[in-house]
């Protein structure tokens, strides 16, 4: 219950897309090691956070373009990051506030593009703002990495940052402007599901290659460097992955790859025409929805 004259706090939650993802081993704790390569899109999810008197933590949902399109119910429960990010700051501020939380779903589920995480990443950032709890940017990255391994990466806020061990431990580096295509297709992957039936990369390169070759004079040369250890899994797991793949791969682009554990895959463009010409064709095609999109820098 609110007021009625306070003011909410409305916040972006990005995208991303792993444009490298190396399993380097599995740990003791049951989580892989894993070198990767994230960078945030400007596809993003909005979220709304109007203080409430209740104590209380609520979540309403609204499906937007082009999450509209799919089929799954997103639970507004403690199943759900968004409130599960929430009931941790209380507990660990000992907190009496409530939020009325309304979040406006652009990002696909299922779909390795990191919107859940995201979604709770912007929550323990709006909270920290609206209940004024003043935790340093460091007590918060340090809660995100309990709720998810890639949840402190969208915290800290950067736009393309190298991440090690679960993937929670973060060095920027400098971003180039990029334009994307993605291709979600209707069905999705768990990441536990796809962790679970991966193996440790015989892949030769690391994210230090693929760095120079996308900020080098020949954006071309990422295709030899891209490289996702949990595609061969999830093609295994879901033959989706590889219809989107294959029909990619017969337009223009750089290079093609899934991201993060799947399902949507994305095509590397030179540039802003040639990724809205690609996403045309492939819409007539009818293998999942495409979206057009650009790194922030």
């Amino acid at each position: 219950m609110h007021t009625g004259f306070e003011s909410p706090l409305v916040l972006q939650a990005p995208a991303k897309l792993n444009l490298f993802l190396k399993i380097l081993g599995k740990r003791s704790d049951g989580f892989h090691e894993i070198e990767t390569l994230m960078q945030t899109l400007d596809l993003h999810d909005t979220l709304r956070f109007l203080p409430s008197s209740s104590g209380k933590i609520s979540l309403e949902i609204e499906h937007v373009s082009p999450h509209q399109a799919a089929r799954e119910v997103l639970p507004t429960d403690h199943r759900n990051l968004i409130v599960r990010a929430a009931l941790l700051l209380k507990e660990r501020t000992n907190c009496l506030e409530g939020v009325d939380i309304l979040l406006r779903k652009r990002i696909p589920s299922q779909a390795g593009l990191g919107g859940g995480s995201s979604d709770a990443a912007t929550t323990l950032l709006a909270l920290n703002q609206l209940w004024k709890l003043q935790l340093s940017p460091q007590e918060l990255i340090q809660m995100a990495a309990e709720l998810g391994s890639d949840i402190p990466f969208f915290v800290s806020r950067q736009s393309l940052a190298v991440g090690y061990g679960r993937g929670e431990q973060l060095h920027t580096v400098p971003g180039k402007p990029i334009s994307y295509v993605l291709v979600k297709p209707d069905s999705g992957l768990s990441t536990a599901e796809v962790y679970a039936n991966c193996k440790v990369s015989p892949f030769p390169h690391s994210s230090k290659e693929l760095l120079n070759a996308l900020h080098g004079s020949d954006l071309s040369r990422v295709k030899y460097h891209l490289h996702n250890s949990l595609q061969e899994p999830a093609e295994q797991l879901n033959e989706d992955v590889q219809t989107v793949l294959s029909a990619m791969q017969q337009q223009n682009f750089l290079a093609t790859m899934m991201s993060g554990s799947g399902t949507a895959c994305f095509g590397i463009c030179r540039n802003r025409r040639e990724a809205n010409f690609a996403a045309a064709k492939l819409q007539g095609l009818s293998v999942g929805t495409v979206i057009v999109a650009h790194s922030r820098v």
